[in-house]
């Protein structure tokens, strides 16, 4: 396959791709670095975010080149010599997609960063398989995180109202006067319920009828595919392990019991641990502990939640309000302050008194329009996060604006 056919395919790609509207992430990425990798899970726009750079900044050029990996010509040639000929032609940038589907594909990302000037943007879907790969590449590569569309991005992507981003101390100091604004531009009750059901994935907008079809056919694909292959379970064990997900999906949140999940899995208590972690770094569940405890692998989570809600709705019918409202409010929470450069994530863990210790100063109880500060009422630094209300008063804020957070 010639690069005058790439180029061909680049060019017929970049027609069907639009400037107006970007991701939150493509406004940080650092695109001069010489080498980028995006993760994030299938659907959630890494492909268009590459294609709309290479559309701002080359198109009609040749020294920028978007190739795909699943495509089976790539699969019989090598990666490094392909970029070192793209190179020799005058390719300044190579833009590499579905890196997880060519083996060894870090070893080449790597030979091609020492041994050219090439400038290389990877990404794929399998956050499991380049996570794997992630320490490896770190002394080179910039690694970015694309995560699943914030409220606000739901908002703008359909043509609804667009909004900056808010920082969090923003929100808290001003969430009454920027409430009112947006309310007086939209219901914002009635979109907050359909975003919570539908709007985590920019696919909404091409197929809102398949949507759930589509996003558990997203969680079969990692649950069959990337982790038997990245973390050499034996696909005896996904059956189980496809309902200890139900069965996180229609109880959460609560403190696990460790010893009945096994049971009732027929998983060994260890194994349970890891599959947590694996269904985590996956990006299908978040799990919860104390600041006392911190992050351990091994420690039992005081809380477990659906990564977003959107997930809850398309693996039962039998979605918790409770749940949903705090899989919300952690999902964009941790969110919004993962780009901070943490050597720990301490961005939300379960507080002993109220829900949540945020950012390590900011307690969180999270309910309905008739939620109090009974719990909280002697913290400092404490805030009611609430559902079914348009506009907070003082420490009360609407749920749906922790929304406007990315």
């Amino acid at each position: 396959m010639s690069l005058q056919i790439l180029f061909q395919e680049q060019a017929r790609r970049l027609r069907t791709i639009s400037l107006d509207k970007k991701r939150y992430l493509y406004d940080q990425i650092n695109w001069d670095a010489k080498s980028i990798g995006i993760l994030g899970q299938r659907g959630l726009g890494k492909t268009t975010m590459m294609l709309q750079y290479i559309k701002e900044h080359y198109e009609g050029s040749d020294k920028a080149l978007y190739i795909t990996l699943d495509n089976p010509y790539f699969q019989s040639i090598s990666l490094y010599d392909f970029a070192i000929e793209f190179e020799s032609y005058g390719g300044e940038v190579l833009f590499i997609d579905e890196v997880h589907k060519y083996n060894d594909w870090s070893t080449h990302v790597k030979s091609i960063y020492d041994a050219s000037q090439l400038r290389i943007v990877f990404s794929g879907s399998s956050i499991l398989q380049i996570s794997k790969q992630k320490g490896d590449l770190s002394r080179r590569s910039l690694i970015y995180t694309l995560e699943n569309l914030s409220f606000r991005e739901y908002l703008s992507l359909s043509g609804i109202v667009d909004h900056e981003p808010l920082s969090l101390q923003e929100l808290l100091e001003n969430h009454v006067a920027i409430a009112t604004k947006i309310s007086q531009c939209i219901k914002p009750l009635k979109y907050f319920k359909e975003y919570l059901e539908y709007g985590a994935y920019p696919f909404v907008l091409e197929d809102k009828e398949g949507f759930h079809q589509r996003l558990t056919q997203v969680v079969n694909l990692i649950l069959e595919t990337d982790l038997p292959y990245i973390n050499r379970i034996e696909m005896a064990q996904i059956g189980k392990l496809k309902k200890l997900l139900y069965l996180l999906a229609i109880n959460v949140p609560f403190i696990p019991n460790i010893t009945s999940l096994a049971e009732s899995t027929q998983i060994s208590r260890p194994k349970v641990y890891e599959y947590l972690n694996h269904l985590e770094q996956a990006k299908i569940i978040n799990t919860l502990r104390t600041k006392e405890k911190g992050y351990n692998v091994l420690s039992k989570p005081e809380k477990l939640l659906m990564q977003n809600t959107n997930l809850s709705f398309a693996l039962t019918t039998l979605v918790d309000t409770g749940s949903m409202r705090e899989a919300f409010f952690v999902n964009q929470i941790k969110n919004s302050l993962e780009g901070k450069n943490r050597f720990l994530d301490e961005s939300i863990y379960v507080s002993k008194q109220g829900d949540f210790l945020v950012d390590n100063t900011y307690i969180f109880e999270v309910g309905g329009k008739n939620k109090g500060f009974k719990q909280i009422k002697d913290l400092s630094n404490s805030y009611v996060a609430s559902d079914e209300i348009d506009i907070g008063y003082k420490n009360k804020i609407p749920l749906w604006l922790f929304g406007f957070l990315y």
